[in-house]
C-alpha cells in the first residue's frame, strides 16, 4: 500500500491538508493497559494502526493488522515520540526539530510549551515557543499542524496588528524558513577566546592576599 505522503502547504484529493490518521494519532493516549489482553504479560498499548485508526494497540493486537501500516510509539521524559525512520515513510517532517535518544533519531508527537526560553536563545517554536535550533520552526508534529494552518496565521496577524493575508504570511514564512535552513549550514562566528578578552589582563594581574595571623593566634587566609 502506498504512503499517503503530504507535504507542507499541500493538499490531497479530498482537500485535507494532512492524512486522516494524523490528528487521531496525536489525540490517542498511549502506554495504557490493553483492555482485550489485560492478562497478558505484554499488554501495554504503544502501537497504532494508520489504516484502522481505532486507538492504541498492544503487540498482541497486531495479529489482526498483519497487512496494515502499524507504527510504534515510544516515550521520552513522559512525552510520546516516534522514530524518524518510521514516520518519514508516511509524512513530511521537514521543519520539525529531531532529537537522538537511545541512538535513534526521533520527533515528538505533541507540543511541549516552554514559556521562558533559556538565556541566549535566538529561535523558538512558532507555536509553543520552545527553544529550537536555528534550522527548525516546530518542536513536534502537533505544532507543525497548527503552525501551517491558515487559522494560525490569521490569528498571528491579528495579534500582531497586521492586516496581511494569511496565505501571503505563510508564503513569506516558507521563504524565510528555506533561507534559514540554508544559512544554518554556514559556520557561525567563533566566540572570542580568553586570550582576546579584556578581562584576561585584569584577572591575570589579580594576586591573592598575603596571609596574616589574627591577634588570637588563629590563621586567616584570604582567597
Amino acid at each position: 500500500m502506498g504512503a499517503d505522503f503530504v507535504g507542507i502547504g499541500e493538499e490531497d484529493n479530498n482537500n485535507n491538508k494532512w492524512p486522516p490518521w494524523l490528528r487521531p494519532l496525536l489525540k490517542t493516549s498511549f502506554f495504557v493497559q490493553c483492555k482485550l489482553h489485560a492478562d497478558a504479560h505484554k499488554s501495554e498499548c504503544n502501537m497504532y494502526c494508520l489504516d484502522c485508526m481505532n486507538g492504541a494497540l498492544c503487540s498482541l493486537c497486531l495479529s489482526s493488522h498483519k497487512d496494515h501500516r502499524a507504527i510504534q510509539i515510544r516515550r521520552s521524559s513522559y512525552h510520546d515520540v516516534i522514530r524518524v525512520s518510521e514516520i518519514q515513510k508516511y509524512l513530511d517532517i521537514s521543519g520539525i526539530q529531531t532529537y537522538i535518544i537511545n541512538s535513534a533519531r526521533i520527533v515528538f508527537l505533541n507540543e511541549r510549551p516552554q514559556p521562558r526560553p533559556g538565556k541566549g536563545v535566538t529561535n523558538t517554536c512558532l507555536v509553543c515557543e520552545r527553544s529550537l535550533l536555528d534550522s527548525f520552526s516546530f518542536c513536534s508534529l502537533g505544532c507543525k499542524i497548527n503552525g501551517t494552518s491558515k487559522n494560525f496565521w490569521k490569528m498571528r496577524n491579528v495579534k500582531a496588528g497586521n492586516s496581511e493575508d494569511s496565505d501571503e504570511s505563510f508564503k513569506s514564512f516558507s521563504h524565510e524558513h528555506c533561507k534559514k535552513r540554508i544559512h544554518s549550514f554556514s559556520p557561525s562566528t567563533p566566540p572570542r577566546t580568553a586570550a582576546g578578552s579584556p578581562f584576561r589582563t585584569a584577572s591575570a594581574k589579580r594576586r591573592k592576599g598575603i596571609p596574616h595571623r589574627a591577634p588570637l593566634g588563629s590563621l586567616v587566609i584570604e582567597y
